[in-house]
């Protein structure tokens, strides 16, 4: 797969994965989600932007009233275009928002990341 770090490295920091697979819009947002404790891999709590992520790891976090949770499938080595993003990590959030209700985007997973 194209934009996919050789098998040779095995980790890469959690700010830049968020960034380089446009989970977030910039790796400052990155950072500041992780600063505030907002963001889980594998149910862990995680304080700082320099965590290692890892090829199957669940990352779970809330980012405006609604909760994501992916499990990582490839460490990208650039931030390529969306296609190519999407394909390193597999969405398990069923579309619902932090208190249960359906979630304003549901039809349009990325458009809420953007805001």
């Amino acid at each position: 797969m194209p934009g996919v770090v050789p098998s040779g490295t095995t980790t890469m920091r959690l700010d830049r994965f968020l960034w380089f697979t446009r989970l977030t819009k910039t790796r400052s947002v990155a950072q500041a989600l992780a600063a505030a404790g907002r963001l889980r891999i594998d149910g862990r709590v995680i304080d700082r932007a320099h965590a290692s992520v890892r090829v199957g790891n669940i990352l779970t976090f809330a980012h405006h009233d609604r909760v994501l949770v992916v499990r990582i499938e490839a460490l990208p080595h650039r931030r390529g275009p969306a296609p190519e993003a999407r394909g390193c990590y597999q969405e398990l959030t069923t579309g619902t928002s932090v208190d249960g209700a359906p979630a304003p985007h549901a039809n349009n997973s990325q458009q809420w990341l953007e805001d």
